[in-house]
């Protein structure tokens, strides 16, 4: 797909920011079930920092709920060389949180720190490595030289790790600073945080697209789903974002007339990992027993109520690369036993499932899967982590057990994102399995510009990695929040990146 020039004129009517008068007063308060523990653009990947962030900083596009891209930071861009160069028309008069000009210079500091030093710390790298460089053509002005094609940059520059940061601030303060005291251009301005407690925003009122309709906005850390519920009840929170709310208490929500549930399709799937270096899953045949043994579409019914559906691959509908003709695994735990049989597991065989420990549905599915692991001849304990331990010590370091839950949101709704971060070899998520087919094809789909050869490679991809059972893949599951009805426009994002410029409260 290529590469096209937008004006500002053409989209500006579809933009998702405010152009509306001074904010009127009102505080929103958030829940999120977890404190990423930086607020630096670069130092992360998870989808509750976005819930906060989406409001602190921009990129040089926007990507809003209904997943189009428009200008933000970039009023327009076009593609040069073949793809190779993309030339940015930056928006003027625009300020940083702290008074600080954005300008070519902050495009370019921002992604010298991200390719450069700092950056090869963070996770986010690797979804910019395409970037050579970026030279500044004049104070409004950039141009992104790419090592090599890559069709999903524009989205990539919609989120995370492209975020916009000030130069001057940031050499001033240090990264260290910065990573708990965020400096940006968003509709929301930094006032304070406690770790693990709270962080507190105000509206900014010299923003680009105008001033939030909210005067503050807090976002307090509630690990416990039981815990954000009666919050939400008692009125002192007025919305839980995901993944926060069990499926069992939605009936509860339903039924307090100043609450409600509002669900949308998401690109969030489940599944359980295998370690493929070490134990009995190193065999390909007891990682197929062990998907054959699990009843899926049972699971999905009893303790999600529905809100969910199977998965074929670590993907959902939503996703670019998607293949709706391929069908997960049935159950069938007569064929399972026979292959544990042929690779020689006896029954009784103990593995250990690591997961994340304030995840209370997930909790109930992996114990679900653990008694019908248990009826083919697997006894599996499960192992709950603290969620920043597990996702940034034990499966990075391959210090997992056999299985280890990996929820993936996919933000870019393209397969791309999901399989390269989990079957190129190397990359954090995937510890264990270094296949040269598999690499081969992640690098080949990044290399074309064409969407309907991308697709079919991405297709074989998904293909490939269900054929040789890297996970146990069990649904895409609904995005779910809880809501105060004394919220008023709010439109539930897909990703759960919360702009919420235009909500306000009664």
């Amino acid at each position: 797909m290529k590469y096209k020039r937008l004006l500002a004129a053409l989209v500006f009517s579809s933009m998702a920011f405010s152009t509306a008068p001074a904010w009127a007063a009102g505080k929103m308060t958030v829940a999120s079930p977890q404190d990423p523990g930086s607020w630096d653009p670069i130092d992360t990947f998870l989808v509750n920092w976005a819930s906060v962030a989406t409001n602190i900083y921009d990129g040089l596009l926007y990507r809003g709920p209904d997943l189009k891209l428009v200008p933000a930071l970039a009023l327009s861009w076009e593609e040069l060389d073949e793809g190779k160069r993309i030339r940015f028309h930056l928006r003027e008069q625009v300020k940083f949180h702290n008074g600080e000009p954005f300008n070519a210079a902050a495009v370019k500091f921002t992604f010298d720190r991200l390719l450069g030093a700092e950056g090869a710390k963070s996770p986010q790298r690797s979804n910019y490595n395409a970037i050579e460089r970026v030279e500044v053509i004049d104070d409004k002005t950039v141009d992104f030289h790419l090592k090599n094609l890559d069709p999903v940059l524009l989205t990539k520059l919609a989120s995370y790790g492209a975020m916009i940061v000030p130069p001057k601030y940031i050499q001033e303060k240090g990264d260290d600073f910065f990573n708990t005291h965020p400096v940006g251009t968003g509709p929301f301005k930094f006032v304070a945080y406690k770790p693990k407690v709270n962080l507190q925003l105000e509206a900014f009122a010299e923003h680009w697209g105008g001033a939030p309709k909210l005067s503050e906005l807090e976002y307090r850390f509630i690990t416990e789903p039981a815990t954000a519920v009666a919050e939400l009840q008692a009125g002192r929170v007025d919305l839980v974002i995901p993944p926060t709310i069990p499926i069992g208490m939605i009936p509860t929500i339903q039924a307090n007339p100043k609450l409600a549930v509002v669900t949308t399709d998401g690109p969030t799937v489940y599944s359980l990992r295998f370690n493929t270096r070490n134990g009995i899953t190193q065999d390909e045949r007891v990682r197929k027993a062990m998907i054959l043994g699990v009843d899926r579409d049972t699971i999905i019914k009893s303790i999600l109520a529905g809100q969910a559906v199977p998965i074929a691959s670590l993907q959902g509908a939503l996703s670019f690369g998607y293949d709706p003709a391929m069908k997960p695994l049935p159950y069938d735990p007569v064929q399972a036993k026979k292959l544990l049989a042929e690779a020689g597991v006896k029954p009784g065989a103990k593995i250990q499932v690591d997961i994340r420990g304030n995840d209370a549905t997930f909790n109930e599915v992996v114990q679900a899967v653990a008694s019908y692991l248990q009826m083919v001849g697997i006894n599996a304990t499960i192992k709950p982590y603290e969620t920043n331990t597990l996702l940034n010590d034990i499966i990075p370091q391959g210090k997992t057990g056999a299985m280890f839950q990996q929820s993936w949101g996919g933000w870019t709704f393209d397969y791309d994102n999901t399989a390269y971060s989990m079957y190129y070899a190397g990359e954090k998520w995937n510890p264990y399995d270094n296949d040269s087919k598999m690499n081969a094809l992640l690098l080949s789909q990044r290399a074309t510009l064409d969407g309907a050869k991308r697709e079919k490679i991405l297709r074989e991809i998904a293909s490939y990695a269900a054929d040789r059972a890297l996970e146990m893949p069990l649904y895409n599951l609904k995005v779910i929040y809880g809501i105060n009805k004394r919220v008023k426009d709010f439109v539930p994002p897909p990703d759960s990146r919360l702009r919420l410029t235009e909500v306000s409260v009664e």
